[in-house]
């Protein structure tokens, strides 16, 4: 994915009823040709939350027959990314010869590590009928000790993820641990990922972590009386016993873990180290990184 831009971020003032939330990131929509995506991380004021240094909302994006998503190849290091749809279906191929469609409740885990190339399009099945497209896309960054391992991808199907409920909240815990269940996919370090379905009225605790944050995919949220709109990211320190309120029916994703060392971020790449960067972007321009079995007749530039 490309860099979509700037966002806005709007900080709490020190009143009780906000004083949870340590700050508010409003990602602005952009239009990449009818299919709409907000980056809400990284941020000027926020980077990572936990071990999450990249969190993109795609869609909902409706597209006509013959249309569709089509990411050429292209690489990463030093990362992992988390792959999840709400609706629509995609095709990802990667040059370890991965071949796997993901649906809807279904989790994708591709582990960069020392580097991996893949591409993410959609099927002639899919786009030869009207469609619809909208998920969430999440990068993780690795500890320094994992940063180069060996790649690998991972496919979790819908049933292998536990969901459970609580207060009469739908949840799905799809990465660590929370509200007594276990998500059986891979983590290198503490690691935060739940998704929940509220109805207006209803509300839940919000899990213990070293840094957390509540992403509102639709619907509202408040926290102790503080609105948490639509398409927004509240940050919260780490005191306990906040709750989250449904002001309507909402869909959310909770995020968090525990705090990792300093990143840098360029392109598609993420590290520990600026030079592991810059010979990442020689290898990619000098055409060392491994082809897509499959897909490798184009590819994504790097940037100018």
């Amino acid at each position: 994915m490309t860099n979509l831009g700037s966002v806005f971020e709007q900080r709490c003032d020190a009143v009780q009823s906000c004083s949870a939330i340590e700050l508010l990131i409003r990602p602005r929509d952009r239009d990449l040709g009818g299919f709409s995506v907000r980056r809400v991380l990284p941020t000027k004021e926020r980077k990572m939350v936990g071990p999450w240094i990249f969190f993109d909302h795609m869609g909902p994006a409706d597209f006509e027959a013959g249309q569709g998503i089509n990411v050429r190849p292209h690489p990463h290091i030093n990362l992992a990314t988390v792959t999840y749809l709400f609706e629509g279906e995609i095709l990802h191929r990667d040059s370890l010869g991965s071949l796997q469609s993901i649906r809807p409740g279904d989790i994708n885990l591709m582990v960069a590590g020392r580097g991996i190339v893949h591409s993410e399009r959609e099927t002639p099945a899919v786009t030869a009928e009207p469609h619809r497209l909208h998920g969430l896309q999440l990068w993780l960054a690795l500890p320094d000790a994992d940063e180069e391992v060996e790649s690998a991808f991972h496919h979790y199907p819908a049933a292998e993820i536990p969901s459970v409920t609580v207060a009469g909240v739908s949840l799905r815990v799809m990465m660590g641990s929370a509200y007594g269940a276990t998500s059986p996919v891979r983590v290198f370090a503490e690691t935060l990922y739940v998704e929940a379905h509220l109805h207006a009225g209803q509300s839940i605790a919000l899990p213990d972590a070293e840094e957390r944050a509540v992403y509102v995919a639709s619907g509202s949220l408040s926290a102790r009386g503080t609105p948490i709109p639509e398409h927004s990211m509240a940050l919260f320190s780490d005191e306990t016993g906040i709750s989250l309120e449904a002001e309507e029916e909402a869909r959310i994703a909770v995020i968090g873990g525990a705090k990792l060392g300093r990143r840098y971020i360029e392109w598609n790449f993420v590290s520990s180290r600026k030079s592991r960067i810059e010979a990442a972007k020689e290898d990619w321009r000098a055409g060392r990184f491994p082809k897509v079995p499959g897909d490798d007749k184009e590819f994504i530039p790097l940037p100018d």
